[in-house]
């Protein structure tokens, strides 16, 4: 595929392990009616990472890996913006220096960048650490294909996705497609540059129909009916990819989360069902 990456701009953007955190009394309400007190977002994971199931896990909204934060708003909104999926990660502190990752995804509300790190390296690092990312991936285009949108991936990791290419669309392949009306929590937001958005998973039926029970963290996921040129929202005969980041939850309205990296307002991409469409094998991640 043509693309523009000569014109990219690399750049550095940085953040800290973020210290899990807990407002009020803690308690989550679910959709159930039920009260828990449940791991979340924040810190480092250590036993659930890249192409590890995301359901079923007895947190909510779990991030796998290290999840980090710059300290300074207007900062972190441009660590979010910026930092892509496949982007080389750099830990630049503590007994850990020096180790490299890759980010995997960005949770938005949390406003969270997830970075994955292999077990040796997680046990060394602590929630004091900071993290160098060269940023690369937004203005990213398909030259021969400039009604797909991309966003929030390294364009070298675009390269290595099953993509097969034709004169008026891509096909590519995907571990699941999910319906328009599955869609949850993120929706009207203004970007999906920033953040992700909710397959919801409420619906037991549902779950079992579009094998969102099988769904792993690094899966690449598609959305049917939806545009994500200017934040989410229903379009018919749209499509929007993304890839899997975080877990799914108890919440109202909330699922396994989906970082955007390809949208289309027409059927210009044709997703086809390859079980191994996961971020882990593409960046040889064990």
């Amino acid at each position: 595929m043509k693309m523009n990456k000569d014109r990219l701009v690399v750049m550095s953007v940085q953040g800290s392990v973020d210290h899990p955190s807990m407002a009020g009394n803690a308690y989550r309400v679910g959709y159930d009616g039920f009260g828990r007190i449940p791991m979340a977002t924040g810190g480092i994971v250590y036993n659930y990472k890249i192409k590890d199931s995301c359901m079923g896990i007895a947190g909510d909204h779990v991030e796998p890996g290290v999840s980090l934060k710059n300290p300074v708003e207007r900062e972190n909104n441009a660590l979010q913006a910026f930092a892509c999926i496949g982007n080389q990660a750099r830990i630049i502190s503590g007994d850990a220096k020096g180790r490299i990752g890759y980010v995997t995804g960005k949770h938005g509300g949390i406003d969270h960048v997830m970075v994955y790190f292999d077990e040796e390296t997680l046990d060394l690092m602590t929630c004091d650490d900071k993290v160098h990312i060269k940023a690369c991936g937004q203005g990213l285009k398909l030259l021969d294909h400039e009604e797909i949108h991309v966003m929030n991936i390294d364009p070298s990791l675009l390269e290595k996705l099953n993509i097969k290419e034709h004169e008026d669309s891509i096909e590519i392949g995907v571990t699941t497609i999910v319906p328009a009306h599955l869609m949850g929590s993120g929706l009207g937001s203004a970007t999906t540059m920033l953040g992700d958005y909710d397959i919801m998973t409420q619906d037991k039926k549902a779950n079992e129909t579009y094998h969102i029970n099988d769904l792993r963290f690094g899966d690449i996921v598609a959305v049917l009916d939806h545009d994500n040129h200017h934040g989410p929202h229903y379009l018919e005969g749209a499509i929007t990819i993304g890839v899997v980041v975080h877990s799914d939850s108890f919440t109202s309205g909330h699922g396994p989360g989906l970082t955007v990296i390809l949208s289309s307002k027409t059927k210009t991409i044709k997703p086809f069902i390859d079980k191994d469409a996961n971020i882990a094998n593409y960046l040889d991640i064990q």
